[in-house]
């Protein structure tokens, strides 16, 4: 960074009230952008530049009842625990105080006074209890939850004088059911008084289901008004979060909560054959579904699959598993497509249907033996893997992967495209495109190949059962994104 530079800005000021010049410069396309700062109104070539990087960067706004020109200015730092702790927080809260930050940096990043871009305006104020709520997953992904809240989050809102009981609701969870309990409870109840709520959700995409699923399995009245979500995301894959660009920055969400803007979660729901069964606790437990108008379904906002996706998910969805974060995928893959008894891949059997849009009739997928059959509204499954490369943030447009039987290293060849910008889909064993709905009729006898994944959910299908997936379900939920 350097005063010569026409698109930086430079001022004098104070950070943390000791004298200090600071260099700012715009992230663009080519070239990161930040804060640069030297102690000292006098810059020299040997001058110890200090220089916090645009990525790391949560707010600048004004400081109320400080002297005049200050600012808060909240960042983000790396954490040197996380080599030896997994459970660390990828990120630590920093703060100081500026005085006569340059301008374009204000302009980048402050945090509107009123309307949905501030967090303040969200939620109604409660007179008995706030409609915040700030729920901790302690169990998705790799357990990151718990010190993401300590380390980030509640410095975070205790900077901002929030607080709890009075201005937000903190909740731990305890088990599968907890965010789904709170929805049930508190969220439903509340939304439909057309009462606006807020939520922070430190989750993965697991923790947005059951939010949506338990919304909409109950009753909604004409007043119901949608809560908004603001994820951040700390499961395994967090494909709604590298999808909707959560994950553009550093913060873990945190910049979006503070300033980001409401877009309704698009969604698809899944519609079951009798005798259904939601798997949990490691498959060793399992409950039917919820049921509309005498069919079992589901809904979800990220993907809808069978076959060879579904079952790495499924198979590594164990605490063993779970401890090595996104790599377990890989990991089970490897058993998958390379069985250590030597034999080949599993064969799915189904009859497989599409409708496109604009079209009423059913056309076949393949002849009744497929490998991956995966309908997403993401454009990534997980950071780095492209699964659908044409989907746009939030579009709600419901596309199709799919392959049929191949060789174990065949499909690793295929998936490991997804890993460089979706190139996948232009292999020509692979079938790409938009659909309406999906519908799958099963024709396998054991279980393990009637799975079904909807959102990191397994769901097992009755022996001659079917799903069938389709788009457009209307929308309960808004999700927080930032609009910057």
């Amino acid at each position: 960074m350097g005063a010569s530079e026409s698109s930086t800005a430079q001022t004098e000021g104070q950070f943390d009230g000791r004298p200090a010049t600071f260099f700012y410069k715009s992230e663009d396309s080519d070239e990161e952008g930040g804060l640069g700062y030297v102690e000292g109104y006098k810059v020299y070539p040997t001058s110890q530049w200090t220089r916090i990087p645009s990525k790391d960067i949560v707010a600048c706004v004004p400081k109320q009842g400080g002297a005049d020109g200050d600012h808060h200015f909240i960042y983000v730092e790396q954490n040197p625990d996380t080599a030896q702790d997994p459970k660390a927080s990828p990120v630590l809260f920093r703060y100081a105080t500026l005085n006569n930050p340059p301008k374009p940096l204000v302009k980048d990043f402050v945090a509107p006074a009123t309307g949905a871009n501030c967090w303040e305006f969200r939620q109604d104020r409660g007179d008995v209890q706030p409609h915040f709520h700030i729920i901790v997953s302690t169990v998705s992904g790799t357990g990151l939850a718990p010190d993401v809240w300590k380390q980030l989050v509640k410095p975070t809102v205790e900077l901002l004088s929030v607080v709890e009981g009075k201005d937000y609701l903190l909740h731990h969870t305890t088990s599968e059911n907890s965010v789904s309990d709170l929805t049930r409870d508190v969220l439903l109840p509340n939304a439909n008084l057309g009462i606006s709520q807020g939520v922070l959700l430190m989750s993965g995409d697991g923790g947005v289901v059951d939010i949506v699923n338990t919304l909409l399995s109950g009753q909604r009245s004409e007043k119901y008004k949608k809560p908004n979500v603001s994820l951040l995301p700390l499961g395994t894959g967090n494909a709604l979060a590298n999808s909707a660009g959560l994950v553009r920055d550093n913060t873990l969400g945190i910049k979006a909560w503070f300033r980001g803007g409401m877009k309704e979660l698009p969604l698809f729901r899944a519609s079951f054959s009798p005798g259904s069964r939601l798997l949990f606790d490691e498959a060793r437990q399992e409950r039917p579904l919820h049921v509309e108008d005498g069919t079992a379904v589901a809904y979800g906002s990220v993907v809808a699959s069978w076959g060879l996706h579904a079952g790495l998910v499924a198979d590594s969805d164990t605490t063993e598993f779970r401890k090595f974060g996104v790599e377990r995928f890989k990991m089970a893959a490897k058993e998958a497509l390379a069985p250590s008894d030597g034999s080949p891949p599993h064969i799915y059997r189904a009859n497989v249907s599409i409708q496109r849009p604009g079209q009423p009739e059913w056309h076949p997928v393949r002849s009744g033996e497929h490998a991956y059959v995966l309908a997403t509204l993401c454009n990534r499954l997980e950071k780095g893997f492209t699964i659908s490369p044409a989907s746009a943030p939030l579009d709600g447009k419901l596309r199709l992967v799919h392959f049929g039987p191949t060789s174990g290293e065949d499909a690793m060849a295929i998936m490991g495209k997804a890993y460089q910008g979706g190139q996948h889909v232009h292999d020509e064993r692979v079938g790409y495109e938009e659909i309406e709905a999906l519908r799958i009729e099963f024709n396998e006898d054991d279980g393990r190949f009637r799975r079904v994944c909807i959102d990191g959910k397994i769901i097992r299908v009755e022996k001659n059962g079917w799903v069938e997936v389709r788009r457009g379900q209307r929308g309960v939920v808004d999700l927080i994104v930032d609009e910057a």
